[in-house]
């Protein structure tokens, strides 16, 4: 259906709604002789007859009222459709779909989200950064959190929380029966390591590379929890951001001196995306919740 098309049967809709042609104009916010173009327009293309114009208004003819019963489905129709965005703007209704590396950065901002926004269904995916940015930028995810600034044209970035690293041991290992270490106390040491790749690897790796201390990679593993498991075996050291490390009866986090070194959390979304209804407002939960960025 074409524009006009469009105006021209909503015109008529008005008409037969409001009894004439003066109350539909004020009804639709035209002058009169425009909805009475209208009508002619549609009336001179399909070669019929839709209205008696009176002295008393206008009356439907008999094409006229199987016209209208079409009409007014289609007027409720569109009203049916104005309501649905009306509650959208109020309620923000729909679906978030967020991308993060771990759900100890997410999960807080989600709650606070849902807090304001209780109608928005949220999913989340869980992945390294690469995966995070591709599926942020073919719009598999609406939003991201990586571990790392994402230089692309296309994508909106904001520094979100500076997360200091952490190394960790089995409760067995012989580093974890002392109560102070140093740097170098982790020379030569074996370290189960996530793949080459990993935002935390490689911070942690040319941080101790600045400090003159050299260590070995025994184990690469797929995920976070793998890491963990190997560490709790007691196939090496593990290292991972303060806030995703949980003690636990196998595991202990090391009192490193000297070890400063930070990840830092960025939110990212497709610039051109930026000012949707749902990711606008998401960014604003972030921007609120930002630590150290």
């Amino acid at each position: 259906m074409t524009n006009s098309s469009s105006a021209e049967l909503r015109a008529f809709e008005a008409v037969a709604r409001c009894g004439s042609l003066s109350a539909a104009a004020r009804f639709l916010g035209l002058r009169q002789p425009t909805v009475s173009a209208h009508l002619s327009r549609l009336e001179t293309r399909y070669g019929v007859e839709l209205l008696h114009r009176t002295p008393r208004g206008a009356e439907l003819t008999d094409f006229g009222k199987l016209l209208h019963e079409t009409t007014s489905r289609l007027y409720q129709t569109e009203q049916q459709a104005m309501l649905l965005l009306l509650s959208a703007r109020c309620q923000y209704q729909g679906h978030l779909k967020v991308g993060a590396i771990g759900p100890y950065n997410v999960t807080p901002m989600i709650k606070r989200f849902r807090e304001q926004y209780p109608q928005v269904r949220v999913s989340v995916c869980m992945g390294d950064s690469r995966l995070i940015t591709r599926r942020v930028l073919d719009q598999e995810d609406d939003v991201g959190v990586v571990l790392h600034h994402v230089d692309d044209p296309n994508v909106w970035c904001m520094p979100f929380k500076r997360q200091l690293l952490v190394v960790f041991a089995a409760v067995g290992h012989p580093l974890a029966r002392k109560s102070s270490l140093t740097l170098h106390d982790l020379q030569d040491q074996e370290f189960v390591m996530r793949e080459d790749g990993s935002r935390t690897r490689t911070v942690f790796e040319l941080g101790l590379a600045a400090a003159g201390v050299r260590v070995r990679t025994s184990m690469e593993m797929g995920s976070r929890e793998a890491v963990r498991e190997a560490v709790a075996q007691g196939l090496g050291l593990g290292v991972v951001a303060q806030t995703a490390f949980t003690p636990s009866k196998r595991l202990v986090a090391l009192p490193v001196a000297g070890l400063e070194l930070y990840t830092h959390a960025h939110v990212i979304c497709l610039k051109d995306r930026a000012e949707a209804s749902l990711i606008s407002k998401f960014l604003a939960v972030a921007e609120a919740s930002r630590v150290g960025g």
